[in-house]
């Protein structure tokens, strides 16, 4: 573009709020450093790299604050998701911090979807949730969400927080993009539906809908 041109308003693509977790066969979300990290390979990095190069922020619960705190506060830029995460500004979202050490970060407190259409409105690129599985279940059940990545790892772990725990009403997911790698994960990109698409989904008792398959 050259310098001088006007871009129109409606040219300027909104700030997305992308989710990114690393889940189990029986989709635990929890602890993924004991049973999902150990299948990380180039090119899973290469993929989740592709990703935090289209953002230049983060929303983190205060649990998952906490540990990226400890695990990547004091790594170097060397590391790529160091350097993404020490310099991308931090929004947290608790109603019990007081203060925040690792910096740039926000408190953010208050209602949940003023704050996200609070931060789509600036401008900027994508806004990551890496982790912290209940803001994303509160993302996804308040039709906050625009995409969900997941990272599925051919491991059942049998207990632990499962992302879609607590949640009380159907949520439709669109699949964009898919992925096998060769030790088995399997990377999937999912766009949450509006509310009202599950709702004109007419349902069938099972006997029915087998009959028409």
């Amino acid at each position: 573009m050259e310098p001088g041109t006007e871009v129109s308003q409606d040219s300027v693509q909104p700030r997305r709020i992308v989710a990114g977790l690393f889940a189990s066969l029986d989709c635990v979300v929890d602890a993924p450093e004991k049973w999902g990290f150990p299948y990380m390979s180039k090119a899973m990095s290469e993929r989740i790299a592709a990703g935090i190069a289209k953002a230049d922020a983060v929303m983190l619960g205060p649990r998952t604050y906490a540990l990226f705190t400890q695990l990547w506060r004091h790594q170097g830029d060397e590391v790529p998701m160091a350097k993404f995460l020490n310099n991308s500004a931090k929004y947290v979202f608790s109603h019990a911090l007081q203060s925040l050490e690792w910096l740039p970060a926000t408190l953010m407190g208050g209602e949940l979807a003023t704050n996200i259409r609070q931060l789509k409105a600036m401008p900027g690129k994508d806004i990551q949730v890496p982790g912290s599985p209940k803001l994303v279940r509160s993302l996804l059940r308040d039709g906050l969400l625009d995409e969900l990545n997941l990272m599925i790892c051919p491991v059942v772990v049998g207990s632990g927080m499962r992302l879609f725990d607590e949640l009380s009403a159907p949520i439709t997911l669109t699949l964009v993009d898919l992925m096998r790698f060769d030790n088995g994960v399997i990377a999937v990109s999912y766009r949450p539906q509006s509310k009202n698409v599950h709702s004109a989904v007419q349902p069938q008792h099972f006997p029915e809908a087998a009959s028409r398959g």
